[in-house]
C-alpha cells in the first residue's frame, strides 16, 4: 500500500511539474479541480493510514523509545529540508507544514496511543470530525494554523494539518493492531511476486520522497535547456 501511494505520488507531482513549467494543456488548477484535489486527499491518506499500521507493529515488537526517536527525527530532519527547498521555489507559498511536519507531530501522538486499543477507532473519528464544528478565525494565523481548525487554508504549496489528519493515522494503528491479532498473514505473510517492486518502493518511502522531486524538476529543466520542450 505505501508502494502503491508514493508511485501515485510520483506520477501526481510530475503532473504539477508539468502544469507548473508550462508544459501540460490545458493548464491545470491543482488547488482547486476535485481531479486534483481529490487524488491529493487519497495520496495522503494511503500514506497517513500506512504510517499508523506501521506503528501498531512497532508497538506490538515493542519497538523502544530510543529507536523511535532516531526514525522520527529523520522524518523532521526531512521535513525541515522540504521548507527550506520549497521556500527556494516557492517564496511566497513555503511548505511550513506539510506531510512530513504533521507526521512528526502525529507520529508521537499515536506513540503514545496506541496502547488504546479499540478507542483509536472513535478517537481517530473525532480528531476527523473535530475541523468541522470547532473553527474560528483564532486558528488563522501562521503559528497555530498547523492544528487544522483553520477557517481559511493558508497559502502554501501543500498543508497537512494535526487536524484532521490526526484521525488518519490512528485509524491505521487501529487497524493495524486489529490485523495483527485477527489476520496477521494479512502483514506478516509473503508478498506475491508481482508486487514486491512495490513493496520495496515501500520500505523505501522517505527516500523515495526526498528524491523524486528534485529529479523529476532536474530532468524537465535539463529538457527545457536542451532545447527538447
Amino acid at each position: 500500500m505505501r508502494g502503491l501511494a508514493i508511485v501515485w505520488m510520483a506520477l501526481f507531482h510530475f503532473g504539477f511539474d508539468l502544469n507548473h513549467f508550462g508544459l501540460m494543456h490545458p493548464v491545470q488548477s491543482f488547488h482547486h479541480d476535485p481531479l486534483w484535489t481529490t487524488q491529493r486527499t487519497c495520496i495522503v491518506s494511503l500514506f497517513l493510514f500506512c504510517a499508523g499500521v506501521g506503528q501498531a507493529a512497532a508497538y506490538e515488537a515493542h519497538q523502544s523509545w530510543p529507536r523511535f526517536w532516531r526514525r522520527w527525527a529523520q522524518v523532521a530532519a526531512c521535513a525541515l529540508l522540504v521548507s527550506l527547498g520549497s521556500a527556494t521555489m516557492f517564496p511566497r507559498s513555503w511548505i511550513f507544514f506539510g506531510v512530513l511536519h504533521g507526521m512528526a507531530v502525529m507520529l508521537v501522538v499515536v506513540r503514545v496511543a496506541a496502547p488504546l486499543g479499540g478507542w483509536l477507532w472513535l478517537l481517530g473519528a473525532l480528531a476527523i470530525a473535530a475541523p468541522f464544528g470547532l473553527q474560528h478565525p483564532f486558528f488563522d494565523g501562521r503559528y497555530i494554523s498547523w492544528l487544522g481548525l483553520v477557517t481559511h487554508k493558508p497559502l502554501t504549496e501543500d498543508y497537512v494539518p494535526v487536524l484532521p489528519w490526526l484521525g488518519v493515522m490512528l485509524w491505521g494503528v487501529a487497524a493495524g493492531r486489529w490485523a495483527l491479532r485477527h489476520r496477521r498473514a494479512w502483514l506478516a505473510g509473503g508478498v506475491p511476486r508481482a508486487l514486491r517492486p512495490l513493496a520495496t518502493l515501500g520500505r523505501w518511502s522517505l527516500s523515495f520522497y526526498m528524491l523524486h522531486q528534485p529529479l523529476l524538476i532536474g530532468a524537465l529543466l535539463g529538457g527545457r535547456a536542451l532545447g527538447l520542450w
